[in-house]
């Protein structure tokens, strides 16, 4: 048997953790402030805005001071909260996008992948299988990170992009709603991440999965319900798909 299109996590499956929260991160802290000041008025930062208040349960009018300056600092007070929380929220991650562009773009940040990543998606590719990505990052930070990565630009190989506007990564309508996106059934998809969680949700809504285990990454109590890999080498689809 053979998948029809193979959906990635990145955090812990196509890069490390560590390159995710040691530098991307710390980027955006680094430059949150000069930024805002900066591209306060972009178009671009303006849509986040509203975002950014549903992160948190507040209306914007309410929550946004009019003055400027002051706008500025609620705004990154709060992105700074939400990071520090850990939340993986919409409007977080489209502001996140946004400074990662500066970042990718001006070559301060290059995008790590694990070695196997890059030729297994050429020749998942080559044999006709479609490789989308599913991130709880933004879909523009999605494809400034394939963009600029140490190999080059991989976005050329990758159909499709989704983030938590598709739905939560923990939900079966989320994988069921990708699927319907793609054209491609539920169960012609393999789906890697190494979130239990989030294989858990893919399996409900009919996908193959793969559990993917990478140096840094959480210890998993209890994999035996799904086939597990430590390299893109390892995933032998008439196994996982059987």
């Amino acid at each position: 048997m053979q998948a029809k299109c193979v959906l990635l996590d990145i955090e812990g499956t196509t890069s490390s953790i560590s390159f995710v929260y040691d530098v991307m991160f710390p980027y955006v802290r680094e430059h949150l402030v000069s930024f805002l000041a900066e591209h306060w008025d972009n178009a671009a930062v303006k849509d986040c805005l509203p975002l950014l208040a549903n992160d948190i349960d507040r209306q914007l009018a309410q929550w946004l001071p009019k003055d400027n300056a002051a706008a500025q600092q609620v705004v990154a007070a709060t992105v700074i909260q939400l990071m520090d929380d850990d939340v993986k929220a919409t409007g977080l991650k489209k502001m996140q996008g946004q400074i990662w562009k500066s970042g990718f773009e001006s070559g301060q940040m290059v995008a790590h992948v694990y070695k196997d990543v890059p030729a297994a998606i050429d020749d998942w590719v080559a044999d006709g299988i479609e490789v989308r990505i599913y991130s709880s990052g933004s879909v523009q930070a999605q494809k400034l990170f394939f963009g600029h990565t140490e190999v080059g630009n991989m976005l050329p190989k990758l159909s499709g992009h989704y983030d938590t506007t598709i739905g939560l990564k923990q939900e079966s309508s989320s994988y069921k709603a990708i699927a319907a996106d793609s054209g491609i059934a539920a169960e012609d998809f393999v789906f890697v991440s190494d979130v239990v969680a989030e294989l858990q949700a893919a399996k409900q809504a009919g996908m193959a999965t793969v559990l993917s285990i990478r140096p840094g990454n959480k210890p998993v109590e209890d994999a035996s319900e799904f086939v597990s890999v430590s390299s893109f080498d390892e995933i032998d689809f008439s196994t996982v798909c059987a």
